[in-house]
């Protein structure tokens, strides 16, 4: 039996690859532990999947996926997630930034202290400024609408019970929540340790500022769908009833008016001639709207598909 399945999403990282295969390679043997390392090649430009094959063929324990084209980190690591055999997952990233020193303890951790997710914490971090202080806030914002006590969300090196990443789907960008999606999936014993963070040896960063952006229009979108992709007539309804309603009493006030004042014989406007009865309108329309949207929801997630959004070409040593 494995003991540790090592995911790695690769985007041109053809320079660190070899020497972080060799890196798990000593960490593992020295500590006596059986092993797979999956590389999932994410539309790489560069030789990173020539790099792969080179590998797998001396290697039996490095494996690799090719995408037909950059899908994302999230595609990336649920690919590896659906390949992983090992009683513990790691996930960390190819930049060399993460130390497979960790390992071990993270194995540690999951296997004897009973964690379902460990997550890495950059206490101290070897990237500009423009990337820490953004970093922090968003960390915080995260903590405090998950509710989750982690500092680094953003973290890649983290380690998984098996049964974690096979009972949860990450898409989009939603790798930042993946202890969020374990939290809501029922695995909610979540730990953290403090990891080493090394300064970039090869390339570029990846990732510019516009991911703060995105994590948190991320954040918004896993709450949504977390509470209502089951139910989402539950919100559409609620929105398209108090809509609607608002429109009826509107236009039933109005209508009132009308027949008060010349049932007294007083001089009134035409209900078409007043702005209220365009709002009324318009929450009429809006709520039918958001109705039919609930409705049609409804019929989506009863027949929503199961088929993965990215697409594997060559599999390595599978």
């Amino acid at each position: 039996m494995i003991q540790i399945s090592v995911v790695i999403p690769v985007f041109n990282e053809d320079e660190s690859i070899t020497e972080l295969t060799q890196w798990i390679s000593r960490v593992m043997q020295t500590h006596g532990f059986s092993y797979e390392v999956i590389l999932v090649n994410d539309g790489s430009t560069d030789r990173s999947w020539s790099v792969m094959e080179e590998l797998s063929a001396n290697f039996k324990e490095i494996k690799g996926l090719n995408f037909t084209r950059n899908f994302g980190k999230s595609a990336a690591l649920d690919a590896g997630f659906v390949k992983a055999t090992g009683e513990v997952v790691i996930t960390m990233d190819a930049d060399l930034q993460d130390s497979p020193e960790e390992i071990p303890e993270l194995y540690r951790m999951i296997t004897e202290e009973g964690f379902d997710v460990v997550s890495g914490w950059k206490k101290e971090r070897h990237d500009p400024i423009t990337k820490t202080i953004p970093s922090r806030f968003f960390n915080g914002v995260t903590r405090w609408i998950s509710g989750i006590p982690l500092h680094d969300f953003n973290c890649g090196l983290k380690a998984y019970k098996k049964k974690v990443v096979k009972n949860i789907h990450i898409y989009g960008e939603m790798h930042r929540y993946i202890p969020l999606l374990a939290k809501w999936s029922g695995f909610s014993k979540i730990g953290e340790k403090v990891v080493q963070h090394q300064a970039r040896k090869y390339g570029e960063s990846k990732f510019g500022l516009e991911r703060f952006l995105n994590g948190f229009l991320d954040l918004i979108s896993v709450s949504f769908v977390h509470r209502y992709k089951k139910k989402p007539m539950h919100f559409f309804g609620l929105l398209g009833t108090l809509s609607f309603l608002t429109g009826f009493f509107i236009t039933c006030w109005l209508v009132g008016e009308k027949i008060y004042g010349l049932s007294k014989g007083l001089k009134v406007r035409e209900v078409v001639d007043q702005p209220l009865f365009f709002l009324a309108l318009v929450a009429l329309i809006v709520g039918v709207q958001l109705f039919l949207t609930g409705f049609i929801a409804e019929l989506m997630t009863s027949n929503q598909s199961k088929e993965p959004e990215y697409k594997v070409d060559e599999e390595l040593n599978f």
